[in-house]
């Protein structure tokens, strides 16, 4: 099953998560859906965090992209999916040599 998982993390400890099911291509709605959940506000997804995202599955999303002010240092959205489960990671070049 492939899931949406997001996680606030302040002083390095995460302070609150949550996960979704999730489809490839349907990430901007469910963590729409999460953060409206853990009432937090919708960050600004810049072109940076959409190459992130489609290279190693997720993101990390500071204070500054976000309109409001947010309690949390950091929040990371990482795309689960049977493949990881299963032992199989998506293309990283890190895992090249």
């Amino acid at each position: 099953m492939n899931k949406l998982w997001v996680k606030a993390h302040k002083r390095h400890r995460i302070i609150k998560n949550q996960d979704a099911p999730c489809g490839w291509g349907e990430h901007r709605d469910v963590l729409r859906e999460i953060l409206r959940d853990m009432d937090y506000p919708c960050p600004i997804w810049l072109e940076k965090h959409e190459k992130e995202f489609e290279s190693f599955r997720r993101t990390v999303f500071k204070p500054e992209h976000f309109m409001e002010e947010v309690p949390f240092d950091e929040l990371e959205v990482v795309f689960l999916d049977d493949a990881d489960a299963a032992g199989h990671h998506p293309k990283d070049p890190r895992n090249e040599f």
